[in-house]
């Protein structure tokens, strides 16, 4: 069709859709990618930079701009990078809980890797074609249900909440001094205070963490009996 060439190469096309540049071989768009990446996992996402990354990479931040043409398009090849990262390869196991299951897991053990990328979904990046693989093999997973497709997402959805959350609270017990509860402020507040779950929790002892594992076989026990099959 006439201006397809003229489109592809638009800066408002979402990055994968453009042309790559390419006449330097020793940078690729994916060793781009990596490196920025490197530097999000050690650092945060604040640091990632074309500067940062072209200095990673030994080039000038110009020569980044042949393969990408805003930072923005750095935040999409990453979060797309972390979603193929997700995918699982081969056959799924034919049963539904442990097909969804074995996704979660997946998807746990990669944003552990990768905390920033709960920073990134917050700004909204596009869609890539790793993120649409990675909602396809979500929805295969459920196709043995027999589930109408609304259903089927916001089971999909319910258990990336449940994982997203799950991180998010692995990541402040991370930070936080174990000890926290232990502040003098805080026992003063909650003895003297109306806390008397607090008060009882601080006495008998609570555990920091509970298994991934056991929230995530709750979800679903849950799940499988608002539907019937449990």
């Amino acid at each position: 069709m006439p201006g397809t060439a003229r489109d592809r190469s638009s800066p408002s096309a979402p990055v994968w859709a453009r042309q790559r540049g390419g006449r330097r071989p020793r940078l690729t768009r994916e060793a781009i990618v990596a490196a920025a990446i490197e530097i999000a996992d050690a650092e945060g996402l604040e640091a990632v930079s074309i500067r940062r990354v072209a200095a990673a990479l030994g080039v000038r931040p110009m020569s980044l701009y042949t393969h990408i043409e805003r930072k923005e398009d750095l935040f999409d090849l990453m979060s797309d990078e972390v979603n193929r990262e997700m995918i699982i390869e081969g056959e799924l196991p034919s049963h539904w809980r442990e097909a969804i299951t074995l996704i979660a897991r997946r998807e746990h053990e990669v944003i552990l890797r990768h905390p920033w990328v709960i920073d990134l979904v917050a700004r909204h990046p596009r869609v890539g074609p790793n993120g649409l693989r990675h909602g396809e093999q979500n929805l295969c997973a459920l196709s043995g249900l027999d589930v109408d497709l609304a259903t089927a997402a916001r089971i999909v959805t319910a258990v990336d909440h449940y994982m997203t959350g799950y991180v998010i609270r692995e990541r402040l017990l991370r930070d936080q001094r174990p000890d926290h509860l232990a502040e003098p402020y805080i026992q003063q507040m909650i003895n003297e205070g109306d806390f008397p779950h607090l008060r009882r929790a601080m006495r008998e002892g609570v555990p920091q963490q509970e298994s991934f594992e056991e929230g995530l076989r709750w979800l679903l026990d849950g799940i499988e009996r608002s539907l019937g099959r449990g």
